[in-house]
């Protein structure tokens, strides 16, 4: 098992975390044991985050980092994220009240997970569950409005020099511009807040999609 990135492994072309609740799956990942140390799957296919490692980018989340998950869904990433920072926490917030059931379930398996229902158009219905600032804003949201949205968020939580994730979808936000266009409309957007260190398209496991890599300038 080769260490690639902090806390993310890599071996035979698949990356792994530490499973932070030994003997566990998530969402019927294979698990790995090796110098008796377990290990999880990490599938692309099922998460924006996985790919873009898997496409190279290093996302840069230390071990006791403090991370705001938007668009947490059921958990699938933020159980890795769980993995990587297991001296850290994450602030987990998720829209849909049916969806956030399974959420709630892996938190009460992980300490280091907080499950927010709340609306990620309006932080400060949370401002008051997320302690103090955060090192990384983490955005997976399938709406119109997505950097608009992960902007609001990391000006009331991102700490200066503190690390923007997103996963831009382009048919989420116009059906009838180039995908180029929109991409572009974005990161102009984001850059007004953000300095871009990583820019990647998800295929092969992600359609339409560009993930960014970015430092909050503020």
């Amino acid at each position: 098992m080769q260490e690639s990135q902090t806390k993310i492994y890599r071996k035979q072309n698949k990356i792994y975390t530490k499973n932070a609740d030994s003997g566990e799956k998530v969402y019927g990942e294979q698990l790995l044991t090796e110098e008796g140390k377990q290990y999880r799957n990490w599938q692309p296919s099922r998460s924006k985050a996985g790919a873009a490692v898997m496409k190279g980018v290093n996302l840069g989340i230390s071990h006791d980092d403090e991370v705001l998950y938007l668009g947490a869904a059921s958990g699938t990433t933020v159980s890795h994220f769980s993995d990587i920072v297991q001296e850290g926490f994450i602030y987990a917030v998720e829209y849909s009240d049916t969806v956030i059931k399974k959420l709630v379930e892996l938190a009460e398996k992980r300490e280091n997970i907080a499950p927010i229902l709340g609306d990620a158009r309006k932080p400060e219905e949370y401002e008051e569950m997320v302690q103090g600032e955060v090192d990384v804003v983490f955005q997976d949201i399938s709406q119109s409005d997505q950097p608009e949205i992960f902007l609001k968020n990391a000006e009331k939580f991102l700490k200066p020099n503190g690390i923007g994730l997103i996963a831009i979808k382009a048919h989420s936000i116009s059906t009838s511009k180039e995908e180029s266009k929109i991409f572009e409309e974005v990161k102009e957007k984001l850059t007004q807040k953000f300095e871009i260190k990583k820019e990647k398209m998800l295929e092969p496991y992600e359609k339409n999609h560009l993930f960014l890599k970015m430092r909050y300038k503020q």
